[in-house]
This record gives C-alpha cells, sequence and structure tokens, in this order.
C-alpha cells in the first residue's frame, strides 16, 4: 500500500492528510496560509519531507484555487492568495522533496473524488456543481476531468441565467443570480435590514419559522438553482448531478430544487430528462480525495 501526501490549498489554511491507494487517511493537519511564496512552499516542503520519513509518502498531490495547468503545474487566474499564480509547482516541490508532484483545480479535484469514492463512484459522467457565496463546478468526462480549451470547462458560475431587456439589456450570472450571498442581500433590502446583518444560514432559518419575505426569496433561489442544473442536463447530459458546498448539506436542500424541477419538467420547455440530484458525500474531504485520484491517474 502506498501513501502520498495531499495538500488542500484554502483562502486561509492549507489542509494536508497522507492518504493511501485505497483513499484512507492515515494522516491530517493544516497550517495557516503563510504570508509569502518563500514561507509558503517551505512549509509544504518540510511537511512532505517529515511525512517520507514516518509513512514513506511516495508522491505529492495538490488542490488548489485558480486555472490550474495541470500540465505545467503553474496555476493561472486569480485567488486569495496572489503568490500562488506563476511558480511552477512541480520544479519546486520536486527540487525540495525529490518527489513528483500533481495539482488540480479545488471544484475539479472534488468532483474527482466523488467520482472515485463517492457519490459518483458508480458514474462515468458527471457534472459537479459547488453551491454557495457563488457557483463553482466541473464536467467528469468518463472518470478525468473535461478542463475544455481555456481550462474552463465545468464553470457554470459563468453562464447568463437571466437578462432583462428594459433598455440596454442586462445579463445576471448563474453565480450572481444563485449565490447565498445575493439571497441574504435580497432579504435584508427586502426587510429594511442593514446589509450584512444576514446570511444565507439566517435566511433560510427565517423561511424555517415562516417569515413571508424569506419564504418568497428562498423559493425564488431554489427556481434560479433548477433552471441551472436543467441547463446542465441539456448541455452535457451527464449520469448524475453532484452538489456540494456548505448549503447543499441541508436537509431539504435537493428535496426542494427537485419540487422546481418537476414544474420545470411540467411547463412549456420540450425537455423530457429530469436531472438526478445527489449530495457530495465527502464534503471538504473531496478536495483530498479527488487531487490524490488525479494523482493516480496521472503518474500510475
Amino acid at each position: 500500500m502506498k501513501n502520498f501526501m495531499v495538500f488542500d490549498i484554502g483562502g486561509s489554511s492549507v489542509k494536508w492528510s497522507v492518504i493511501n491507494t485505497n483513499g484512507e487517511f492515515v494522516e491530517s493537519n493544516k497550517f495557516n496560509v503563510p504570508e509569502n511564496k518563500s514561507e509558503f512552499f517551505n512549509e509544504l516542503s518540510k511537511i512532505t519531507n517529515e511525512m517520507k520519513k514516518v509513512h514513506y509518502v511516495k508522491g505529492i498531490a495538490i488542490s488548489a484555487p485558480g486555472a490550474v495547468d495541470s500540465e505545467t503545474g503553474i496555476i493561472g487566474g486569480v485567488s486569495a492568495i496572489p503568490y500562488i499564480h506563476g511558480p511552477n509547482f512541480k520544479e519546486i516541490l520536486r527540487g525540495t522533496t525529490g518527489l513528483e508532484t500533481e495539482l488540480e483545480n479545488d471544484a475539479n479535484c472534488a468532483a474527482l473524488g466523488e467520482c472515485w469514492l463517492g457519490a459518483g463512484k458508480n458514474n462515468n459522467d458527471l457534472a459537479f456543481v459547488v453551491c454557495g457565496s457563488g457557483i463553482g463546478g466541473a464536467i467528469v468526462k468518463d472518470k478525468k476531468i473535461h478542463g475544455g480549451t481555456h481550462k474552463h470547462g465545468g464553470e457554470f458560475g459563468y453562464c447568463s441565467i437571466t437578462c432583462d431587456f428594459e433598455g440596454e439589456p442586462k445579463f445576471t450570472s448563474w453565480s450572481q443570480a444563485g449565490s447565498t450571498i445575493a439571497l441574504a442581500k435580497g432579504v435584508a433590502r427586502l426587510k429594511g435590514l442593514e446589509e450584512g446583518s444576514l446570511d444565507g444560514i439566517g435566511v433560510f432559518e427565517l423561511c424555517k419559522n415562516g417569515d413571508e419575505i424569506a419564504i418568497k426569496e428562498v423559493n425564488k433561489y431554489y427556481f434560479i438553482m433548477a433552471v441551472g442544473i436543467y441547463n446542465i442536463q441539456y448541455t452535457f447530459d451527464p449520469e448524475v448531478i453532484i452538489l456540494g458546498g456548505a448549503i447543499s448539506e441541508r436537509e431539504e436542500y435537493i428535496d426542494e430544487i427537485n419540487k422546481r424541477l418537476d414544474i420545470l419538467m411540467n411547463s412549456d420547455l420540450e425537455g423530457t430528462i429530469k436531472p438526478f440530484l445527489k449530495k457530495c458525500e465527502f464534503g471538504n474531504d473531496a478536495n483530498k480525495l479527488g487531487a490524490l485520484y488525479n494523482y493516480l491517474q496521472r503518474q500510475e
């Protein structure tokens, strides 16, 4: 049984685990994101070299934000950690640890983790949607990430979900319309509350307690999610669409979206294939499992 060093780079901390080829977690911890690039790579290298002695790790797998180029080992785009964009992770970590490194975008890793051992383990083709303060996602085709020509495959949040043609055309992306931030701002405004006084969780609690404004806005939110999911089904036609993100953990979440999908299926739209939804099984650990699965696909 081989062990691997796996890092999940987040906005404020880097979570790490030693994981074996069965997807079993051997040891885990985390550290705060350092202030500069030198400290960042020193920390990755130090932990890896320590784990090489203890658990004999054979390679490094990384889940990272941004436009990750798995071939070159360079991360493009932008994120909350500016200094990770530009350096060649593969070259740097090979030089400091002697180990091969593979990296992939964090949403893609979550999708791969679910495809390997989670909600999509019995599927070859799936879409993964990250629901939360924005909309992210990934496309898995034949158990592998479909990144697209410009590394934007699965960036569902950029899709236009609503438009207004009164005067100059105005378009709203799914990430803007379907975010919990937009939901909270809308409810706060309608209730005459200060902006920032509500978050998504607070809105759903108001809805649960019978607040009429929250009920109306949450209903609208679920329809926006259903429309986006319906569009994925008729663009990619996956076997299953897996929903992740903290909000998807709500017990009623998938049932409520399914109710709106039923309304869409019985409307004047011509689609006859209802999307099949499942909840992410591994939560935050999906990123690390997917990072390892990506490594195994590329190296083993």
